[in-house]
């Protein structure tokens, strides 16, 4: 299945009365003239009609541990086929996958997949969830709601990497398909958004709250912690507080490290000390809880029960090291439910995926 440049047909746009299209699948509202690609770099205008560049084909395919999106409590040390393709929504000059998310000749670098070859990829490398990521897959939602029902059909669930930068109406048809999201919400403050991302807060908060609120889809929910630009105490504890109050205490937060890229290279990488200060002030602030990543941190790794604080998932990096949850997901020391999605076994076999990285090839 080979598309050429800009044969499928996208959804969510309109016509305009001055000849051009705007597309409505997010909050940037691009208004394109014939020819012309709206900031994504992957919606195109054709003919008078909006034209996807990136639908069936990918930029890589790789079977990780469900651990590595980040989700903790979403069927934990189960193995999960993830994949994306190009272009991104967002102006994130710190991108930890800018030669990705910022491409704009994939051609030649691209894997081709039709939705029923990926499902049928996941199930024959045991995978127990498909991954839209690596780019945010709002950009390629038809290529992902399609590939999602292929998935579903076969058993297979479906998890979301994203910004959650979208509007409601594609919002509803996207994640009606997900099992689980992990939105990476940037910071928590207009003046970010606006300087670093190119982007606005306000959307993504509203659509975290319909998700949690409106949607089965799990959420969980990491933020990028950058030396001197989102990491103050303050904002860290403006945040958590919002989560709590809108969200619940129970929504997982992630607290990652970034690394020097894309054009913010002169930045110094995140002290640990920054992480774990950053998880204390999230649990005081009422969250039950609260990781930190890219880092090793057995303590900011491990799922506690939020009750009696028993170690219940004790991990090193994506490995897991220790398992208290009964099978229908509660505390085997007081009972106590653990929020999230569990099941009767690890994975397949009852045993954890591990920390493996396997790169595979679809046959189209």
């Amino acid at each position: 299945m080979n598309h050429p440049d800009s044969d499928y047909p996208g959804r969510w746009w309109h016509a305009l009365g001055d000849g051009r299209i705007q597309c409505d699948l997010c909050p940037r509202d691009c208004q394109l003239h014939e020819g012309q690609r709206g900031a994504c770099f992957v919606r195109r205008m054709v003919d008078g009609a909006m034209r996807l560049t990136t639908y069936g084909r990918s930029s890589g395919f790789c079977v990780d541990p469900i651990e590595k999106k980040p989700l903790n409590h979403f069927y934990p040390g189960s193995s999960i086929l993830s994949f994306g393709t190009a272009g991104c929504n967002l102006a994130c000059r710190f991108c930890q996958n800018w030669d990705i998310s910022k491409a704009k000749d994939m051609d030649r670098l691209m894997d081709s997949a039709s939705p029923r070859a990926i499902a049928a990829a996941a199930r024959h490398h045991g995978a127990d969830a498909v991954a839209y990521t690596y780019n945010d897959p709002v950009v390629f939602a038809e290529y992902a709601i399609d590939t999602a029902q292929a998935c579903r059909a076969v058993g297979v669930r479906n998890v979301a990497v994203t910004a959650a930068y979208i509007h409601r109406e594609p919002a509803r048809e996207f994640f009606a398909t997900m099992d689980a999201a992990n939105v990476d919400l940037k910071a928590f403050t207009e003046d970010f958004y606006k300087k670093l991302c190119g982007g606005k807060l306000a959307p993504v908060l509203d659509t975290l709250a319909w998700i949690r609120h409106e949607t089965d889809c799990w959420l969980e929910i990491t933020t990028l912690l950058l030396p001197g630009h989102n990491d103050s105490p303050e904002e860290i504890a403006e945040l958590a507080t919002w989560i709590v109050r809108e969200l619940g205490p129970e929504v997982p937060l992630h607290f990652t490290a970034f690394h020097p890229d894309w054009k913010m290279t002169d930045l110094p990488p995140t002290p640990p000390a920054t992480l774990r200060q950053a998880r204390r002030i999230a649990l005081d602030a009422g969250l039950c809880h609260v990781y930190t990543g890219n880092v090793r941190d057995s303590e900011g790794g491990t799922t506690y029960c939020p009750r009696c604080r028993a170690a219940l998932i004790a991990r090193d990096g994506y490995d897991i090291r220790h398992y208290e949850l009964t099978a229908d997901g509660r505390c085997r020391h007081c009972q106590t439910p653990l929020a999230g999605r569990f099941g009767q076994q690890l994975g397949h076999d009852g045993q954890a995926f591990g920390a493996r990285r396997i790169p595979i090839r679809l046959a189209i």
